[in-house]
């Protein structure tokens, strides 16, 4: 497992447009953010988990795994802002990173084995962003290597971290993510998904 490299899990929104805890959401008796900080902990020990709305709902949900929890209390600022809020948090505590790994908790075909290619593929090159690729889009989750952490601390509270890898195109590695254009955002997504 990599020492240099840590994994900052985005989980802190309202789920508005769900009108339930996205979060809590379960698929195949696990719910979306256990289910996420399990991949991450397959992968990596530095596993940091952003959570905001719903905290202590969201926190007891997980408190069985190793993960250290950030509470950003200003989440409903946007994306950007609990993406912020994780590696500011993140690079106080672990002085020795190289990479920087993001994901979020909603996209129910994720693997711990993509999130290795990732972590593989950005030990081997010496471009800044290893992107997830998927649907003709290059997303999370998504390895920022150390060069690119001050440009990240820099994103409008707002905007998420693709904004980032879009403008950065030449410096992005892409790895194919089968289905990770499937997220939960609304009951619609859900009832597709689910069948």
């Amino acid at each position: 497992m990599n020492d240099d490299l840590a994994i900052i899990i985005l989980a802190a929104g309202s789920s508005s447009r769900l009108g339930q805890s996205k979060q809590l959401l379960k698929i195949d008796n696990e719910i979306l953010l256990a289910r996420s900080c399990r991949l991450a902990h397959e992968v990596s020990k530095n596993s940091f988990v952003v959570l905001g709305a719903n905290y202590q709902m969201h926190r007891q949900a997980i408190h069985e795994f190793s993960v250290e929890i950030v509470e950003n209390k200003n989440w409903q600022l946007g994306m950007g802002n609990s993406l912020k809020a994780g590696i500011n948090y993140v690079l106080s505590n672990k002085s020795n990173l190289n990479a920087i790994l993001v994901m979020v908790c909603d996209q129910p075909l994720l693997t711990s084995a993509h999130l290795q290619q990732l972590i593989e593929i950005s030990n081997s090159t010496v471009q800044a962003i290893i992107s997830s690729s998927y649907k003709g889009v290059l997303g999370v989750p998504a390895i920022f290597k150390k060069k690119l952490f001050d440009e990240l601390l820099l994103i409008p509270d707002d905007i998420g971290a693709r904004k980032i890898i879009q403008n950065k195109k030449d410096e992005v590695m892409a790895v194919e993510f089968a289905g990770g254009e499937i997220d939960l955002d609304t009951p619609a997504d859900v009832k597709f998904f689910l069948g």
